[in-house]
């Protein structure tokens, strides 16, 4: 029984990792690359915590 567990879980994991990797690919095609550029780049960080105006002026381009 104890294999059969183990080889269940070996079979959900590589099903989790395939499903994540499928998503990123999406999620990078679908926006693509843009989001992970910036925040790779650092733009959430720059000068320090903008606080509500940074986020307002995040709200805005979006809207």
């Amino acid at each position: 029984m104890a294999d059969s567990a183990k080889k269940v879980a070996q079979q959900t994991e590589e099903r989790l990792e395939s499903l994540a990797e499928t998503v990123r690919e999406k999620f990078d095609k679908v926006t693509e690359g843009t989001y992970r550029d910036r925040v790779i780049a650092g733009r959430f960080a720059k000068d320090g915590d903008h606080g509500d105006r940074g986020r307002a002026e995040t709200e805005r381009k979006q809207g």
